[in-house]
């Protein structure tokens, strides 16, 4: 488990399948908060207060959950002094009751094979978990060293807004024809927020692609299409500042949906 401090609110942590399976630890745990995933979240923050002082302590948290790749997941933790004016980008991570055994999300039983057979479909599961977690009843019971960002929440305002969680992901062209034939593919389809740049060392072309609006089954097809046209990579919102710094930009916000016009 890595633990990066990214400013004095927020840390980055790197979980990778084998801190899970040590942990005997399943990734649809983190989605519903049983007790493996909360004693995850205190050894979580006791690593961060002694390697990067970052405390916590009786303040609401709210997590930024971005898949890497099959075997690395990423949790952005910030603290929220303004709960009212959370972003909705983000996911929570609040404890709940544990699911029964029969509802594991993946194939694999063992611990060590929690990752093995994660792709789109499981992440995107994992997803509407999140979302149906956030409009069901308060937590009962809850330590009283973690406050639920539900709970937080409700302390500030009588209604809140629905949960809205995001993914994006980054795909990879060989040629420029490439793109176009995708966006004619997807037209009237897709017409979420997506970004193209150009490598001129390597002349590739790097798609960033959200889901914005769109359901995850919905982008769950976009992807799959996508990877028909071309090869996804791991994103990360570094490596976006790269592709800002180092790439020409080519088609801001609406790329597709401008190419498909063409």
């Amino acid at each position: 488990m890595k633990i990066e401090k990214v400013n004095e609110n927020q840390i980055r942590c790197t979980l990778t399948r084998e801190d899970l399976a040590d942990r005997q630890l399943k990734l649809s745990e983190l989605a519903y908060g049983t007790e493996k995933a909360k004693m995850l979240f205190r050894d979580m923050m006791q690593q961060a207060a002694y390697e990067c002082g970052f405390e916590a302590e009786d303040i609401p948290l709210m997590i930024e959950a971005i898949p890497l790749s099959a075997d690395t997941i990423i949790l952005i933790i910030t603290k929220v002094e303004y709960p009212e004016e959370l972003d909705t980008r983000f996911s929570q991570f609040a404890p709940g009751e544990p699911e029964d055994d029969t509802k594991e999300e993946y194939t694999g039983e063992e611990s060590d094979r929690v990752f093995e057979t994660a792709g789109a479909d499981d992440i995107l599961d994992l997803v509407r978990k999140l979302q149906e977690q956030s409009k069901g009843a308060e937590t009962a019971n809850c330590d009283n060293d973690f406050i639920p960002l539900e709970k937080a929440i409700r302390q500030k305002q009588e209604t809140k807004e629905p949960l809205v969680v995001d993914i994006t992901k980054l795909f990879v062209f060989d040629e420029l024809d490439e793109v176009n034939r995708l966006a004619r593919v997807l037209k009237g389809f897709y017409n979420g927020c997506n970004v193209l740049y150009k490598n001129k060392l390597n002349r590739k072309y790097y798609l960033i692609i959200s889901k914005s609006q769109h359901t995850p089954e919905e982008f769950n097809k976009v992807c799959n299409i996508l990877a028909e046209y071309a090869h996804q990579e791991k994103y990360s919102s570094a490596i976006r500042a790269y592709c800002e710094e180092h790439y020409e930009l080519i088609l801001k916000e609406d790329a597709l949906q401008i190419l498909s016009k063409i």
